[in-house]
């Protein structure tokens, strides 16, 4: 049936309940429940007692945690929280943390870091969120660098990065839409040289780099940031008062009296993460015959995350005995706790999935993408197509099922309009782009998108916290993105020159716009 008979604007509401709660009352877990009852009432006959039970036995236990890959990505969150729980008992994170400390002359050296190993974890956000995160959490702690600043740096990283890369768990599903999308067509196009083409389209993605590097350069901030970063600077809190951190920090994972750690307890789990996690994508997608980056591209990132995580425990445990830095019965006792320090982003990311599935459900994106369609031509076609795509991945929470809602509809529109036949156009490689860095947008604006709650989790942040001060970067960036990038690609003007002219004006925005604070908190410029 046609979305339009069935739902219509009413497959609004379920996302906007849990949006607006969740910034509103600040209890997410209650906002998303909301969200997820209210679609389950409204697709079960407006029937509140059968959407309820809906609620709990369909969407929550069988779509969100019976599915593969959503008990796959919970069961990693919760074993690499044991991971940590081991190395942090040995006293391996408190060991690297004092060494990088002591290298880490000031904030700007230390978020740098951040930044630079977030670029450097570039094959899954996921992995990215997790390992940079609970990597520096100590680190900007001791720097008296707000939770909230680290995660938007952890958050700016990972799918910016991770949806570029050639060699990344984005890959397949990026390059299979855009042969789907022409192959529809007829047109015989090699899907990879298509996804380099794009690559200098995804302003916003760009953009948000050049943003988050510019802010710690120049160490400057604006908005909510700017506050959070002065409230750590003046008084040491890293969160604020009241708040409520997804991370909670347990002293039962301090080492035990005497213990002395090494960085090595810490690195080699660590390092064994991302060597199993590397050689796991490769090895859950390979097949006879194909390349490494198509193996890459068709491996399940939640079961070679799983494994990671898993192996990586395992070490981090034999290295702990051999070591007698705890007995057998305290080290499972210290991953126990890792694992319980996760539970509470655990709850929240099983609801956030339920509540896609209800979305789903209810082809939110379907009657989004047609009630639009009619206004589109080939001078705005790239920028209310980034549009579409962020607003959509915001109340969505899914980049990915954005892409493969948007992509496969779009395409032939734009092929429609630039009159294409057998070929590729610029107007469909421009949008293509727009697709899939509008849909990182959305995901960074989106409180119920699983990559934001990952990086408030790693990053110890309170996940309302993380959404509100992040937001007017994302903003900022998305502004960039339309102004420099898609409104000139409309008009045909080479993605290049919009990069220079983009990159330059974000570095002029961020010293005019942005102010310095010293190490006191208070401001300088």
């Amino acid at each position: 049936m046609d979305a339009q008979t069935t739902y219509g604007a009413l497959a609004l509401l379920p996302p906007l309940v849990a949006i607006v709660l969740s910034i509103w009352k600040r209890q997410v877990i209650v906002a998303l429940v909301l969200g997820i009852w209210i679609g389950a009432t409204v697709i079960n006959g407006y029937n509140p007692f059968i959407g309820l039970l809906q609620t709990f036995s369909h969407y929550i236990v069988e779509s969100a945690i019976a599915d593969a890959w959503n008990a796959g990505l919970l069961v990693f969150c919760l074993a690499i929280g044991g991971m940590i729980g081991i190395m942090s008992k040995m006293g391996g994170t408190k060991a690297i943390a004092s060494s990088l400390v002591k290298k880490a002359k000031d904030s700007r050296s230390t978020q740098l870091a951040a930044a630079f190993m977030g670029i450097a974890i570039f094959f899954d956000d996921y992995a990215n969120s997790m390992v940079v995160g609970n990597t520096m959490r100590p680190i900007t702690d001791a720097q008296k660098i707000s939770r909230e600043k680290l995660s938007y740096i952890v958050d700016a990283t990972a799918a910016s990065v991770s949806s570029m890369a050639p060699v990344s768990t984005w890959i397949a599903m990026e390059l299979g839409l855009i042969a789907g999308s022409l192959g529809t067509l007829n047109i015989e196009a090699n899907a990879i040289i298509v996804f380099f083409q794009s690559l200098p389209f995804r302003f916003y993605s760009i953009f948000t780099l050049v943003l988050m590097f510019s802010l710690i350069i120049q160490k400057r901030d604006f908005g909510k940031m700017l506050d959070a970063e002065i409230r750590a600077r003046k008084t040491g809190q890293v969160y604020a008062e009241g708040s409520t951190p997804l991370f909670v920090e347990d002293k039962n994972l301090m080492p035990p009296e005497g213990v002395k750690g090494s960085v090595w307890d810490a690195a080699i789990p660590i390092i064994t993460f991302v060597i199993v996690a590397t050689v796991g994508l490769w090895y859950s997608g390979y097949e006879p015959g194909i390349s490494i980056r198509d193996a890459f591209g068709n491996a399940d990132a939640s079961v070679a995350l799983t494994w990671a995580a898993f192996l990586s425990s395992i070490v981090g445990l034999s290295m702990g005995l051999a070591k007698k830095s705890f007995t057998l019965d305290e080290g499972v006792t210290a991953w126990v706790d890792g694992l319980k320090s996760m539970v509470i982003a655990v709850i929240i990311l099983a609801l956030a999935f339920a509540l896609k599935s209800v979305i789903s459900e209810m082809q939110l994106a379907e009657w989004l993408i047609a009630v639009t369609q009619g206004v589109l031509s080939s001078s705005v076609l790239p920028t209310l197509t980034f549009i579409i795509a962020m607003f959509i991945a915001f109340a969505t929470g899914t980049s990915w099922g954005t892409n493969s809602i948007v992509l496969p509809i779009v395409v032939p529109i734009a092929a429609a309009i630039s009159g294409a036949t057998d070929v590729v156009t610029p107007l469909m490689v421009t949008t293509i782009g727009a697709v899939l860095t509008g849909a990182v947008l959305g995901d960074h604006c989106s409180p119920i998108s699983d990559t934001t709650i990952l990086s408030s989790m790693a990053s110890g942040s309170d996940h309302v916290d993380h959404v509100n001060t992040q937001l007017p970067y994302a903003v900022a960036a998305g502004a960039f993105a339309v102004v420099f990038g898609f409104i000139p690609a409309g008009l045909g003007i080479s993605p290049w020159i919009s990069l220079i002219v983009g990159i330059v004006a974000i570095v002029v925005f961020v010293k005019f716009v942005g102010k310095s604070i010293d190490d006191n908190g208070n401001i300088l410029s």
